[in-house]
């Protein structure tokens, strides 16, 4: 079952948070943040201050009576800096790793189309680790296009 997410469910969504950011870490350590041992609190608490923004949304997927995943996206204005126009943007999507393949990620991503639709986006926007490419075959298969390409450079 997809629904909002409420402050009971912070607890979990800041582990999915930790497990999200430990992922991104092993793709590239130089790229993306180390996750800390309070990471789980910190994503918690940073995903608690955006249930309270009406601008952004984070729906769960409830399974067995736990969270089997989440979704957080929001709308963001104009970009001068970026080069567009006003959008929504989906900024974190994880299913824990026992129930990936059965289209809990395409019910939590189908969920956060329709209410930025529903808030007047639009288009979406979204990014995704070079090396995560079964998220890019997700996105693909729900009709994103490939629009640019983030590089890095460290010094």
């Amino acid at each position: 079952m997809i629904r909002p997410a409420q402050p009971a469910d912070l607890s979990a969504l800041g582990q999915l948070g930790a497990t999200l950011m430990r992922v991104h870490y092993a793709f590239d350590p130089l790229r993306f943040i180390t996750p800390h041992e309070d990471a789980a609190k910190g994503y918690a608490s940073f995903l608690g201050s955006m249930l309270r923004d009406p601008e952004s949304v984070v729906f769960v997927a409830e399974e067995n009576g736990g969270i089997a995943g989440y979704v957080f996206a929001a709308l963001e204005p104009m970009s001068w800096k970026e080069l567009r126009g006003p959008a929504g943007f989906v900024h974190d999507l994880v299913v824990v790793e026992h129930a990936r393949r059965a289209g809990i990620a395409t019910a939590l991503m189908q969920a956060a189309l329709t209410w930025l639709r529903e808030h007047g986006a639009p288009r979406v926007v979204l990014g995704t680790a070079a090396k995560n490419v079964a998220a890019q075959t997700l996105f693909k298969r729900l009709g994103f296009r490939e629009t640019m390409v983030e590089m890095t450079l460290e010094l």
